[in-house]
């Protein structure tokens, strides 16, 4: 692993700092509104633009303002204070009400990526083309994207053999998920991220081959569990989830057996790395 530039919003300032905070349950990052309104209009007195924004914002209707949270950030004197935040979407929405010269290579970025975005639902092919490039790009290999591909297909026909269970809510996917990662790993997937060091970036993509494989036994045995047993509703489901995820237990214990050592692992294929910056405030690193 080595330290190249992790892709944040926040390299798209022209290298001006832009505090962020982020948050492992909403999986989100959230940033200083003060900072980019300092990057992106060089103004002396940032907070006041924002205070004279978010008036005109409100009287517009908008519900930007309503979306922003104080959050404690390091401070110009080295101390932790209250500032405006506001999520990845959030500080989208502020750069498009920015009238500033700065704000338009942003506003043409979002333009681009709605048209790209329209593009894809007329021609779903060029959204696979685009992910194809992706991990092209991020140094895998066609026989691993082939892979990939394949398994985001049978992780949709289980997403619609829980549709047709009475399985409505993405937060019920998620626990149904959970379920399976729970049973077969001992972690729910968002531990699993935090355990990999990893944040936005997907699980499976960070897996190692043997990881992958019992992830996809434990959702293949769940999707025909589905199919024998009929369950319906969240309850019923989460303990065919279970049952599915523990095919794949059984699976990981006899292996592990074999060899002598967990096959869970730590490692993620990253070619960056993510600094904890609670450890280096307590350590005055910053």
């Amino acid at each position: 692993m080595n330290n190249s530039k992790l892709e944040t919003i926040s390299n798209l300032f022209e290298g001006k700092e832009i505090r962020s905070v982020w948050d492992s349950q909403k999986e989100d990052y959230y940033f200083s509104v003060v900072d980019v309104i300092r990057a992106l209009t060089d103004s002396k007195e940032p907070r006041k633009y924002w205070s004279v924004l978010k008036s005109r914002l409100k009287k517009e209707g908008s519900e930007l303002t309503t979306k922003c949270s104080q959050l404690k950030m390091v401070a110009q004197d080295g101390k932790m204070r209250n500032t405006d935040t506001l999520d990845t979407k959030g500080i989208l929405r502020l750069v498009e009400s920015i009238p500033s010269p700065k704000a338009e290579p942003f506003k043409l970025w979002l333009a681009n990526l709605g048209s790209e975005r329209i593009d894809e639902v007329f021609d779903p092919e060029k959204a696979i083309k685009r992910a194809i490039l992706y991990y092209r790009k991020r140094g895998y290999d066609d026989k691993w994207i082939e892979a990939r591909l394949k398994g985001i297909l049978n992780r949709n026909k289980l997403t619609d053999i829980w549709k047709d269970r009475g399985i409505t809510e993405n937060y019920e996917f998620g626990i149904l998920t959970n379920e399976i990662y729970k049973e077969w790993s001992g972690m729910k997937a968002n531990e699993y991220k935090s355990f990999k060091n990893i944040r936005k970036e997907s699980l499976r993509d960070n897996m190692s081959d043997i990881e992958i494989a019992l992830t996809d036994l434990g959702e293949i045995a769940t999707r025909e569990l589905i199919k024998e047993h009929r369950p319906y509703g969240l309850e019923q489901n989460k303990e065919i989830a279970k049952m599915g995820g523990n095919v794949s237990k059984v699976a990981r214990e006899n292996l592990e057996q074999k060899l002598g050592k967990s096959v869970i692992s730590n490692q993620n294929n990253l070619r960056y790395q993510y600094l904890d910056e609670k450890h280096r405030l307590e350590n005055n690193e910053i």
